[in-house]
């Protein structure tokens, strides 16, 4: 399959990942803080991007000039912007979430403009804006809730992962997705491991949750190591503007298995969203 189609498939699929990861992630916050829940969200990813690596023998050497890039990376991508999401659903609800989160597409268009010179055209920006109006029609425009602060949270969410997403297309191209991803992720854990060890709730109340061990398979296993590195293959595939487009499949997942599941409400206007949405989508391609 040529590039400028996986690299689009690749994005698309990890964040209809992430659409269903606020679902998961709003039921076991009930039980778990939002840092507790990053860390063994990375916890179980390691373990899962490590077994990968070692299977596929990839080259895990870096070279020092590349180390403060893939350290940028680590933590404004895997440390602030994952707290943030989870801190944000928390004090919200998952359609917010997965809603203003959904901003990172335009976001992405500023800083590959200001850090890769990609040039914004008007093809581009026709696209972020129909699949903007669709995620706004979707939830309907001021019913979002937000308590607390939660969507600023959930704004400073969507400019980090932006910054990191273009940061990516930085990294030189000899460095795997899988090598780049988990390096990233293992010096977030390594950063708020002081912080997040004493939220960890006991083993035994972990034990007596089948929700908690299922959330955190799937948050560990699916949306961390599967989508995490899939979503960083498809950014090296396509330009960072554009391939940011994709990311609008997460409001659109996340506001449907939030109906499903949550019971949260959904207006008819979902399917005129969603329209708009795959609109968006198209333009880019």
């Amino acid at each position: 399959m040529p590039a400028k189609y996986r690299g689009p498939i690749f994005m698309a699929l990890a964040a209809s990942i992430w659409g269903g990861m606020y679902v998961v992630s709003k039921l076991v916050l009930v039980l778990v803080t939002p840092l507790a829940l990053v860390w063994l969200r990375y916890v179980v990813g390691l373990a899962a991007l490590g077994l990968l690596g070692v299977a596929t023998r990839q080259r895990w050497r870096l070279r020092w000039r590349d180390v403060p890039l893939l350290g940028a990376i680590g933590v404004f991508g895997y440390g602030i912007s994952i707290w943030a999401q989870f801190r944000g659903t928390q004090l919200s609800t998952a359609q917010a979430a997965s809603v203003i989160t959904a901003a990172t597409p335009a976001f992405m268009v500023v800083f590959g403009r200001l850090l890769l010179a990609e040039r914004v055209t008007w093809r581009r920006a026709a696209a972020v804006a129909a699949a903007t109006a669709g995620v706004l029609v979707i939830v309907g425009v001021g019913q979002v809730s937000t308590r607390q602060g939660g969507g600023l949270i959930l704004l400073l969410a969507a400019v980090t992962w932006a910054l990191m997403s273009v940061l990516v297309k930085r990294v030189p191209g000899d460095y795997s997705a899988l090598v780049v991803t988990t390096y990233g992720i293992l010096l977030a854990a390594v950063l708020i491991t002081p912080l997040a060890l004493p939220q960890v709730p006991p083993l035994a109340l972990m034990t007596a949750r089948p929700l908690i061990w299922g959330g955190l398979l799937y948050l560990g296993v699916v949306s961390t190591a599967g989508a995490f590195f899939l979503w960083t293959r498809g950014v090296q595939l396509v330009d960072a503007g554009p391939g940011g487009v994709y990311f609008f499949f997460q409001p659109l997942v996340g506001t449907l298995l939030g109906w499903l599941i949550l019971g949260e409400p959904v207006g008819w206007g979902f399917v005129g969203g969603a329209l708009l949405i795959v609109l968006g989508v198209a333009l880019t391609l």
